[in-house]
């Protein structure tokens, strides 16, 4: 006989995708708080809130398998109740209601007063900022938009997230400061399109000018850029960049594709002249700028010419950080009225093909940085080695620099000078210069 828990309502809130989910499941976490609820992160608790990512194949079978995992903790008397919410239930609720009924309310991406009326919690207006971070204390994301205007063709985003909606740059100031007194150090300013940014509310694209506010906000060392957009690229931003110490020399710009053809067909709104041009013009106006880039290989219609178009550039451009996926077909996509027409083995072959590329330019560009002097901020212990990285290294998918626990002690969130000793393809060992 299953028995009700006696033990006091904690919410547990469950986070998967991306880092706009994990902000989101911050802001939710805020307002729970602020409501009284005892609110934890992936722990135990008998209520359980899941985030969900729905935005290709391997996401979206995570999500419904971590449901499908509370749902049997439900049955068998471990948790109390479980409302999902995010992504996944934005694109598939009457799937999802349907396939599983048991879950007892989904809501979308939008939905967050009703979620937390459900959670008998009230929707606090005036919480501008007040989030529990759930990332290491020395960074948080600062997400500046929602949504996207962009057409591109095989992305199901605007499906799940909506129009591009800006955040008023006053607005991220306050969230910033408040960040900042909370002892975080580095802003990663995330959005689906952080060059589009303004245009909806200042009818200009004013990344510069926000750039230039959050440069002010003491406590904050660094400001990293996330998921710019290369059409209509606001290049005023490479000049704060260069001007502001505290703006990380770093741009995550996701180009996805370089054949003529299959930018076209992306819906892209440029070509490889165009997009080369644009990287050359970032190198000549920031030297020592990091670029890290994704691509899709296995779109609809890829030739092995294109493949080889891809291939050739990815060797040519020497990008300092790159990830490859493969294609995933999404319903509701412009692309989903194309055909599916390389085989997941020959996406998969070409993926691996483009990351050893990768990971040979990554082992010499690490190469030349042995004896090299870096300021590194240090985000945990693991085993024998402190883990920092550089203001060129973003968390989770870039480079790791490992300093000999055994030989300093440094403590986790602050900054370091370090030399680098060794280095392999994508992890860098350093001595401390100075702590």
């Amino acid at each position: 006989m299953r028995t009700k828990s006696l033990k006091k309502n904690k919410i547990n809130v469950v986070t998967l995708g991306c880092s706009k989910n994990v902000y989101d499941s911050e802001v939710l976490m805020g307002q729970l708080k602020a409501s009284g609820k005892d609110v934890v992160h992936e722990e135990e608790g008998n209520i359980v809130v899941i985030n969900t990512c729905g935005f290709i194949n391997n996401a979206k079978e995570e999500s419904v398998n971590t449901i499908l995992e509370f749902m049997q903790k439900k049955e068998d008397g471990e948790v109390d109740k479980v409302f999902v919410t995010g992504c996944l239930s934005e694109r598939y609720k009457p799937d999802l209601q349907k396939e599983i009924p048991n879950v007892d309310e989904y809501f979308g991406t939008t939905e967050l007063p009703g979620l937390l009326k459900a959670l008998g919690a009230d929707y606090k207006h005036e919480l501008i900022g007040e989030r529990l971070t759930t990332t290491p204390k020395n960074y948080a994301y600062l997400k500046i938009a929602e949504g996207c205007d962009r057409p591109c063709s095989f992305c199901a985003i605007p499906l799940m997230r909506g129009k591009h909606k800006s955040t008023p740059i006053e607005d991220l100031v306050t969230e910033a400061e408040k960040l900042a007194a909370n002892g975080v150090k580095e802003l990663i300013l995330i959005a689906q399109d952080l060059t589009y940014y303004g245009l909806d509310i200042y009818k200009k694209r004013n990344l510069a000018e926000l750039l230039e506010a959050l440069v002010k906000v003491d406590g904050i060392d660094w400001i990293r850029l996330h998921y710019a957009f290369p059409t209509g690229f606001p290049m005023d931003v490479l000049d704060v960049m260069n001007r502001e110490p505290k703006v990380c020399n770093y741009l995550d710009i996701p180009l996805q594709h370089i054949s003529d053809s299959i930018l076209k067909s992306m819906r892209r709104g440029t070509t490889q002249e165009k997009t080369t041009k644009l990287l050359q013009e970032f190198r000549k106006v920031v030297p020592n700028m990091t670029i890290r880039t994704t691509l899709i290989v296995g779109y609809p219609g890829e030739t092995e010419e294109d493949y080889q178009t891809l291939k050739q550039w990815v060797q040519d451009m020497r990008f300092e950080r790159l990830g490859c996926f493969t294609y995933s077909h999404e319903e509701n996509t412009h692309a989903y009225n194309l055909e599916d027409d390389v085989p997941e083995d020959v996406k998969q072959e070409r993926a691996n093909e483009i990351m050893e590329i990768q990971s040979q330019i990554s082992w010499e560009l690490n190469q030349a940085k042995i004896g090299q002097e870096f300021k590194v901020v240090i985000d945990r212990k693991e085993g024998n080695y402190f883990v920092g990285r550089t203001e060129y290294d973003s968390p989770d998918v870039d480079n790791e620099v490992l300093i000999d626990a055994t030989e300093t002690y440094l403590k986790t969130g602050e900054f370091a000078q370090v030399v680098i000793t060794e280095a392999a393809d994508f992890d860098l060992y350093a001595s401390v210069v100075k702590a």
